[in-house]
């Protein structure tokens, strides 16, 4: 007996909406172009309006007359308060004064205790470079004064001032000797109480040549205002701190 198959009924397929993604993309575009126009013709109205509106008046640039204060005006500094004073005139009467019993320097003989331009330029090793050099830093004037004490021993102090028109000039000298006496091999260095950034220096390792006895040498260097201060010693035998540091503290002091 012959099967008779079974008839294969198929699924009715349902139909796909068709895809909406691109209308709803113009539709937002649409939309979008006519937030920006009424946008636009918003700010064209207020520019509209504010057009017709009469300017607003700005406020007066005079002020109230501030009523002059009454009384004395305080008394001008005397010379022992007004720095600028002191130091604007005799500057060798600043110098620390010669120790009893010492004896003025022999480089110093017949000298009036100033230093001009070239003299000053003269005790570095390029005197040409440091003359054009002092030029540029408006160098003013220098004082300087020395002595000799037990034959052995030699003290040089100089007070170099500066107009500092332009820059800070004192600060600038006193950093750069600074700088050349912290590189000397075999140095010892200490801040100078009172004076910010002065420095004291003891050279341990004397200076020697053929023909001469070792030569011990300290020194220090600070500023105040628009003076440098600069203070040598040399001696025969090793030179102590405090002995740098005396001379250095005494002679800020005077200033």
């Amino acid at each position: 007996m012959l099967e008779v198959p079974e008839e294969v009924v198929e699924a009715p397929v349902a139909e796909v909406a068709p895809d909406a993604s691109g209308r709803r993309g113009r539709t937002a575009l649409l939309i979008a172009g006519a937030a920006l126009l009424g946008v636009v013709t918003g700010t064209c109205t207020g520019y509209l309006i504010q057009a017709d509106r009469s300017p607003t008046a700005l406020p007066p640039l005079s002020q109230p007359k501030l009523s002059q204060a009454t009384g004395k005006a305080p008394a001008p500094l005397s010379a022992a308060q007004d720095r600028q004073v002191k130091t604007d005139g005799d500057l060798r009467k600043l110098l620390l004064k010669k120790p009893g019993g010492a004896k003025t320097a022999a480089w110093l003989a017949g000298g009036d205790g100033w230093m001009d331009l070239t003299e000053y330029a003269e005790d570095f090793e390029k005197p040409g470079t440091m003359f054009g050099n002092l030029v540029r830093d408006e160098f003013r004037r220098a004082a300087v004064t020395g002595w000799e004490t037990d034959g052995r021993q030699t003290v040089e102090i100089r007070l170099v001032q500066f107009r500092q028109q332009e820059s800070l000039e004192a600060a600038d000298s006193s950093d750069n000797s600074q700088y050349w006496a912290d590189r000397e091999s075999g140095t010892d260095s200490w801040s100078v109480p009172g004076t910010g950034s002065g420095m004291a220096y003891v050279h341990n390792r004397p200076d020697t040549k053929a023909g001469y006895v070792p030569l011990y040498s300290a020194e220090a260097h600070a500023y105040r205002g628009d003076i440098a201060m600069e203070v040598w010693i040399y001696d025969t035998k090793p030179i102590t701190k405090a002995r740098i540091m005396d001379l250095a503290e005494r002679q800020m002091e005077r200033l």
